[in-house]
C-alpha cells in the first residue's frame, strides 16, 4: 500500500487535524465539502473574495489538505470555492459542526435520508414496519395488525412502500379486489401533475373487513395490472426539486384526506437504503424494528444506531423505536428471548441510551437490561408451522397466524396506550 493512501473512513480525522490552525476572525464559517467521489474541498462566502488575509489562509489550508489527503483532495488552485448567500445557506442546512465555525458537508448519491429526523405529515398515529434484512414477516404483521385493530373499531390504512418487493396486496386481497392503481402509479403520475387522478383508485378493502367494527383500507405498491412496472419504478424516486420524502408526505396527506384513518401502518423497504429512511426517520412514525437473533441483523442495526449517535440524532429517534423478535422459535423459546434481549440491550446501550451512571442526566433516557417496555425489550412474534407454510392472510380469524401473534398483539396494544398518553 503506498504511503500516500488515505482511506475513506480516515478522511474526516485528517481534515480535523489539518484545520486546527487559527483562522482569521473575518472568516465566520468554513465548509468542508466531501463530494460524491469522496474528494474534499473548502467553501466560504464570496464576500471573502476581497479579504486578502482570508483568501491566503484558505489557500494555505488547501495546500495542507492536499499533503494530508493525497488522492482525496483537489489541487490547491481548485480546492477553494467562494459561494453566494443562497448556496451558503444550503451548505449550512446540510452541514454538521466538526469544530468551532467549521462544518462538514457530505454529498451523497444515496443514504442522505438517514442524516435527518423529521416530522409528521398527518395528525394520525403512524407506525412503520422496518427491518435491515428481508424475510422477517413484515407483510404478515401488517395484515394481522390491521385485522386486530379493525376488530377493536379502528379505521386502519395500510400502505405498501416496499416497492421493490411488494407483498401486502397479494397476501391480503383476492385479485378481483385489487385496486386499479398503486403507490408507484401515483409517483409517476405526480411527475406530470396527474397524481390526484389516481388517488381514489389506489384503495382496496379485504373481504374480512365487512365483519369487523372498524375498517381496513389497503394501498398496494401496484394496481391490478402492474403494466410497465419496472419502467415506472425507475422513475419513482426522482427528485423534482421537491425531495422524495416530501413527495411521500404529500401522498400520505392526500390519502389521509380521502380515507380519514385513525391509524396508519407503513410497510417500509428493508435495508439501509435512503428510501427506507424516509419511513423510519422523516415521518415521525413509531418504528417497529424487526430482527432475528443473528449476527448479521445486530451488525446492521449497530451500523445504523452508531450513525445516529455520531450525528447526535439519538434524542430525536430513540423514543419512537421498539424492537420486534420476529420468527421466535417454538423450541427453547425462553433462552432464545433471553439471548435476543441481551444483544438488543447491548446495541441500544452502546449507541442510543444515556448512561445509567451519569450524574449529568439523572432523568436521562436509560434502561436496565430486564426493564419491561423499554425500546430494547423484544416484542415477540412466535414461529409456527402454519406461519412458515404461508398461511392465508385473507381469512385470519382462528388460524395459526393469529396464534403466532397473540403476545405481539397484546404488547402492541400496550404500546399504543403508552403512545396515546404521551401525545396528550
Amino acid at each position: 500500500m503506498p504511503k500516500s493512501f488515505v482511506g475513506f473512513d480516515s478522511t474526516l480525522r485528517h481534515v480535523v487535524d489539518a484545520l486546527r490552525h487559527q483562522k482569521p476572525a473575518s472568516l465566520e464559517r468554513i465548509y468542508v465539502i466531501r463530494d460524491l467521489y469522496g474528494k474534499v474541498r473548502l467553501a466560504a462566502s464570496e464576500a471573502h473574495l476581497s479579504d486578502e488575509g482570508a483568501r491566503q489562509w484558505l489557500n494555505d489550508q488547501a495546500k495542507l489538505l492536499q499533503q494530508r489527503l493525497a488522492a482525496r483532495s483537489f489541487p490547491p488552485e481548485d480546492a477553494v470555492l467562494f459561494l453566494d448567500a443562497g448556496l451558503m445557506a444550503e451548505l449550512h442546512r446540510d452541514g454538521r459542526k466538526i469544530s468551532p465555525s467549521i462544518f462538514w458537508v457530505d454529498r451523497l448519491l444515496t443514504g442522505a435520508g438517514w442524516w435527518t429526523v423529521g416530522g409528521n405529515p398527518l395528525d394520525t398515529p403512524m407506525y412503520t414496519l422496518y427491518s435491515v434484512k428481508g424475510g422477517v414477516g413484515r407483510s404478515t404483521t401488517a395484515a394481522v395488525l390491521a385485522w386486530h385493530l379493525a376488530r377493536k373499531g379502528r379505521n386502519v390504512l395500510v400502505v405498501d412502500l416496499d416497492l421493490e418487493s411488494p407483498g401486502i396486496s397479494s397476501a391480503m386481497l383476492d385479485h378481483s379486489l385489487q385496486p386499479e392503481f398503486g403507490v408507484v402509479d401515483w409517483f409517476v403520475e405526480d411527475l406530470v401533475g396527474q397524481g390526484d387522478h389516481v388517488i381514489e383508485g389506489m384503495v382496496a378493502q379485504p373481504t374480512w373487513h365487512q365483519d369487523l367494527p372498524g375498517d381496513v383500507r389497503i394501498v398496494p405498491a401496484h394496481g391490478s395490472e402492474p403494466g410497465e412496472y419496472l419502467a415506472k419504478l425507475g422513475r419513482v424516486y426522482m427528485d423534482t426539486g421537491v425531495c422524495w420524502t416530501e413527495r411521500l408526505r404529500n401522498l400520505l396527506q392526500k390519502l389521509g384526506e380521502v380515507i380519514k384513518p385513525s391509524l396508519v401502518l407503513l410497510e417500509s423497504r428493508s435495508g439501509l437504503h435512503d428510501i427506507a429512511a424516509a419511513t423510519v426517520t422523516d415521518l415521525n412514525a413509531h418504528v417497529l424494528l424487526f430482527a432475528t437473533n443473528s449476527e448479521a441483523n445486530w451488525q446492521d442495526y449497530g451500523i445504523l444506531f452508531e450513525h445516529w449517535s455520531k450525528l447526535r440524532l439519538a434524542n430525536d429517534i430513540r423514543q419512537r423505536l421498539s424492537i420486534v423478535s420476529s420468527l421466535t422459535p417454538d423450541i427453547d423459546t425462553e433462552n432464545y428471548i433471553r439471548r435476543f434481549r441481551e444483544r438488543s440491550w447491548a446495541i441500544f446501550q452502546d449507541h442510543l441510551y444515556d448512561s445509567l451512571d451519569s450524574d449529568d442526566e439523572p432523568y436521562g433516557f436509560a434502561f436496565e437490561l430486564l426493564e419491561d417496555h423499554a425500546p430494547h425489550d423484544p416484542i415477540p412474534v412466535h414461529w409456527t408451522r402454519g406461519l412458515a407454510a404461508g398461511a392465508s392472510l385473507r381469512n385470519i380469524e382462528g388460524t395459526t397466524v393469529a396464534q403466532a401473534y397473540s403476545v405481539f398483539l397484546q404488547r402492541f396494544d400496550e404500546l399504543l396506550r403508552m403512545n396515546n398518553r404521551g401525545s396528550q
